[in-house]
């Protein structure tokens, strides 16, 4: 029994030894048996081998520390690039590039900028005086028209008979007053001689006064009809530039047409109306009071083109208390035909002369603090400075205060500056190089020597 259990173990030992290098004799029925009642379970075959997915997961985490790593040497490399950058402007940006202009001192004009409005010497609706039948149209339309010129002629026919019926009437009665006059005389003479009454004689002479009046009646008459007349021929009563017509030969005209036939606007010369601050009207008088006259110029929409010289001609008589202005009334003598009337110009009154320091109108900027300026030092460092602007133009702008002559400005570039930066100045590339060259070898530290 136990030489059995002894065998029974060492048959067992062997069948889990590894075949090659135990040699086993032929299994018997007895044997096989009890090799297979000990051997142990068999393992199953998914834990053989790792899933997909968790292969999968594994190589997204691989690629994720990859694009890490890179990020990580990109934000380096960057870093110093603009560290290096930074130290060029002592801000951390690259050095700009700017326009400079230097601070002189001019004589600058004291003007008074307004809106004006261009007004006609004149204006004048060509209408009829008579009544009838428009013949003829001897104008052209925007022709330039003197005074007495005629323009229009309306029928003068029944003008013409009309005359003649009151010269016929007046001839008649002027006939009768003569007769009445002599008769007069004769009784006069009857009188003399005792021969009639005297009712009679002053019946007569108050039938002489009677004609009298009825013949300077037609006198009148008659003039009205030859005024009448001279009315069909109708004439510039102003000279200046007619306008549109509003009707056509042929058909009736008569004084109760409002439009009339065209109307005449004076040219030249001409005014130009426009309203100041009443707290310049001090300005404006005490200039009034120097032995030459105020220059006034009158420019287009965009004040880039000016359209005629004029002086100035007087001040309203008050305060329009609405707005708070004056009005003010220019003269100019418009030969080139510049100003028209009814239209909008841009006027500028000239009040005297001062001298003022300037500067490019680009110079100066706007910010929460005012206007501003860029100063450019001698070591090419900008500096904000807070300025005070006087009177302007289109290319210059006064300064009085916070400026002095001689002085460096930025024009160009200032949008991108800051307080206390290193600038570039045109022209200066190769010294900028220079200076940055030095100002990186100056903090490098020196090798040791061997």
């Amino acid at each position: 029994m136990r030489h059995a259990l002894g065998l029974k173990s060492e048959n067992t030992h062997t069948a889990m030894m590894n075949p090659q290098e135990v040699s086993t004799p032929p299994p018997t029925a007895s044997s096989a048996s009890s090799a297979l009642s000990t051997l142990p379970a068999p393992l199953p075959s998914p834990a053989a081998a790792p899933p997909a997915r968790r292969l999968r997961w594994v190589g997204s985490l691989v690629a994720l520390l990859l694009a890490g790593l890179l990020g990580v040497a990109a934000w380096y490399l960057v870093g110093r690039v603009q560290g290096g950058r930074g130290q060029d402007s002592g801000h951390g940006q690259p050095l700009v590039t700017v326009g400079e202009a230097t601070v002189t001192r001019a004589q600058r004009p004291v003007l008074i900028d307004a809106l004006g409005t261009v007004l006609a010497a004149s204006t004048v609706t060509l209408r009829p005086q008579v009544s009838g039948m428009l013949t003829q149209v001897l104008f052209t339309e925007g022709q330039m028209v003197r005074k007495g010129q005629l323009l229009a002629q309306i029928d003068p026919r029944p003008f013409e008979q009309a005359l003649m019926q009151v010269r016929g009437t007046r001839q008649r009665d002027e006939a009768q007053l003569e007769l009445a006059r002599l008769t007069l005389e004769r009784y006069r003479t009857l009188l003399a001689q005792d021969s009639i009454a005297r009712q009679e004689v002053d019946g007569q002479a108050a039938l002489v006064r009677q004609l009298e009046g009825t013949v300077l009646s037609d006198q009148a008459q008659e003039g009205t009809a030859r005024l009448n007349l001279e009315f069909t021929r109708i004439t510039a009563p102003a000279g200046g530039r007619i306008g549109l017509r509003t009707v056509d030969a042929g058909n009736p005209v008569g004084p109760g047409d409002a439009a009339g036939i065209a109307t005449i606007t004076g040219v030249a010369p001409i005014d130009v109306r426009f309203a100041v601050p009443q707290d310049r009207v001090g300005e404006i008088r005490a200039a009034q009071r120097g032995a030459a006259a105020l220059t006034v110029t009158a420019l287009d929409r965009a004040r880039q083109t000016e359209l005629d010289t004029g002086r100035f001609s007087t001040l309203d008589n008050l305060v329009d208390t609405t707005t708070g202005t004056v009005k003010v009334k220019a003269h100019f003598e418009n030969a080139a035909g510049a100003l028209f009337p009814n239209q909008f110009v841009n006027v500028q009154l000239l009040l005297r002369h001062v001298s003022a320091l300037v500067v490019p109108v680009t110079a100066v900027r706007t910010g929460a603090q005012g206007d501003y300026v860029y100063v450019i030092g001698a070591d090419r460092r900008v500096s904000l400075r807070q300025v005070r602007r006087g009177q302007a133009s289109a290319e210059q702008v006064a300064i009085t205060e916070g400026l002095a002559q001689g002085e460096r400005v930025v024009t160009e570039g200032g949008d991108r500056l800051q307080d206390g930066m290193l600038v570039q100045l045109p022209g200066a590339r190769g010294g900028a190089q220079g200076a940055r060259t030095g100002d990186g070898a100056r903090r490098q530290r020196p090798s040791p020597k061997p």
